[in-house]
């Protein structure tokens, strides 16, 4: 036996090596890093204040409550900020797939005129930007501040992810596109019939970024919106934490405490409740979302 066959054999055991056996490991303390801080979250939402006062790190409470989500659910502000987060996430998404894979589209093309002027600016808005007082004056002279709309445009385009798109159409093969053509398809035709249904790794992937952008949203809200019944769930969230904390700060007997709730429950409750639907809609797209990410980053 060969000197170096004797160092492989000498570390393996079975049919896993001790590289293996590292690995698996470390990947294990890598996820219980992750998993343990996220399970704690959802178990202080259940617990009493006496409870997680005793043990912060808690693992599963003695006496679980629902009284931190039923002190959420109570304020009628938070169905109102489900409802205008689905509102912008159902018109937002759309207009940002739209915007995305049109100018994705155009700038993948070698022959689009002034594609490399075009697609210069883009990449400049991506290291510098106007500040945010140029964008209200902007939105404020279009008379779309107070607006659902003023949060929508906003969000609707990032350069980032119409890099990535183009990217991925510059790898499908141009062949298709002359065979479409000849057959008489103008450039509309080929995007929506040959393009897009091709490229549904990346859509997976751009829908999943901006549906998590929406969904998270809150600075722009609290920038463009005034009325308390325009608020996405995100603001109504943080309005109804920070209110919580403010009575338990000004609480001045143990009885006034207990009245006012638990608001690190409510905090984590909140965090779970915000969690929920996107952790619902992620597996959906999860099979194309790796294969999206690393074509699209790649220039082919």
């Amino acid at each position: 036996m060969s000197t170096k066959a004797a160092k492989q054999h000498k570390f393996r055991v079975g049919k896993m090596t001790f590289l293996d056996y590292f690995l698996l490991v470390l990947l294990t303390v890598l996820s219980l890093m992750i998993i343990i801080p996220f399970w704690n979250v959802i178990m202080i939402s259940f617990a009493t204040q006496k409870e997680y006062a005793n043990n912060p790190l808690l693992m599963w409470p003695k006496h679980p409550t629902l009284d931190a989500y039923r002190a959420l659910f109570q304020d009628g502000r938070l169905l109102g900020g489900f409802l205008n987060t689905f509102k912008i996430l159902l018109v937002g998404l759309p207009l940002s797939l739209f915007l995305t894979s049109t100018m994705a589209y155009g700038l993948s093309r070698n022959k689009f005129p002034g594609k490399k002027g075009i697609f210069f600016i883009v990449l400049f808005t991506m290291i510098f930007n106007g500040g945010i007082v140029p964008l209200y004056l902007v939105m404020k002279s279009l008379h779309l501040t107070g607006s659902l709309w003023s949060v929508i445009l906003v969000g609707s385009f990032s350069a980032f992810n119409m890099i990535l798109m183009m990217n991925y159409f510059q790898g499908l093969p141009e062949s298709l596109m002359e065979s479409a053509r000849l057959d008489g398809a103008g450039e509309w035709k080929i995007l929506f019939s040959i393009v897009l249904p091709l490229a549904a790794p990346i859509m997976a992937t751009i829908t999943l970024f901006y549906g998590v952008s929406f969904w998270n949203g809150w600075y722009d809200a609290m920038i463009f919106l005034r009325k308390a019944e325009q608020l996405p769930l995100q603001n109504v969230l943080r309005t109804i934490i920070v209110e919580s904390t403010t009575n338990v700060s000004n609480a001045a007997s143990v009885d006034a405490l207990a009245k006012s709730g638990f608001s690190t429950g409510m905090k984590m409750a909140s965090v779970f409740i915000s969690m929920v639907p996107i952790m619902c809609f992620f597996p959906m797209l999860q099979k194309h979302f790796a294969k999206g990410v690393l074509t699209g980053a790649i220039k082919t």
